[in-house]
């Protein structure tokens, strides 16, 4: 019976892991889209999206009987409550996913992106499409270093932010008001995408640990100023 138990807890986090993949490549398809103009790729992240939802319901659905069923302790209460966390995660990184494909849907049959600065949004992209998967292999491996080193990477993604400003903020800026518009919408879509992979990395370490990693700025993940904060166009 016990046995079994431990068996739905693992089902869970593989569960969680594939959620991951599935908005890994959500990111990748949606930045595609948004470069090429091609609005079949934007309806078929926006259609996943969907999909990632009913995916998540059906985690919280086991985590929620778990709970009732087994009167978890310890470490098996930390993983189901830090599933339930990540699993919200990974609902609003698909949401953001499927904005930034909602943003080329917009704008098609024109693209949405200038040529120019085609380089500028493709490396934001990568960047959150690897922290996506680095999220997944550590849900996978469970690699508390593994988790430390995604805060590194989102730092890569802070200055890719900052220089998006600076190009947006420059007099010589000749893209209008509608394209800054879009700019600063992807980048803040792509922040937070990256952010959230970052929170689900924290969450690996206090299943592992029993201890809330310290976010930037001295606040516990998942708590006060730290936590995910939904904006009103895109989480």
């Amino acid at each position: 019976m016990r046995d079994t138990y431990h068996e739905q807890l693992d089902d869970i986090l593989a569960e969680l892991e594939r959620m991951t993949r599935t908005v890994s490549t959500a990111v990748r398809r949606s930045t595609a889209a948004l470069l090429e103009a091609d609005i079949r790729k934007a309806e078929e992240v926006i259609a996943a999206d969907i999909q990632l939802d009913a995916a998540g319901e059906g985690v919280e659905e086991k985590v929620f009987e778990l709970m009732a069923r087994q009167s978890p302790v310890a470490n098996e209460l930390r993983m189901l409550v830090a599933a339930l966390r990540m699993v919200a995660d990974l609902e609003r990184m698909g949401d953001l996913a499927a904005h930034v494909s909602k943003i080329a849907r917009l704008r098609y049959p024109s693209p949405a992106i200038p040529d120019e600065l085609h380089s500028v949004i493709t490396e934001m992209g990568t960047v959150a499409g690897k922290m996506v998967d680095a999220a997944g292999d550590v849900i996978q491996t469970r690699d508390v270093e593994a988790a430390g080193k995604l805060e590194a990477t989102d730092d890569q993604m802070d200055a890719l932010r900052s220089n998006q400003f600076r190009l947006m903020m420059d007099d010589s800026w000749p893209h209008g008001v509608e394209v800054a518009v879009d700019i600063a919408l992807l980048g803040r879509y792509y922040e937070r995408i990256s952010d959230h992979a970052v929170s689900m990395a924290r969450r690996v370490v206090y299943l592992v640990t029993g201890e809330l990693p310290v976010a930037v700025g001295g606040t516990a993940a998942g708590s006060g100023a730290g936590a995910s904060t939904p904006n009103p166009n895109g989480n």
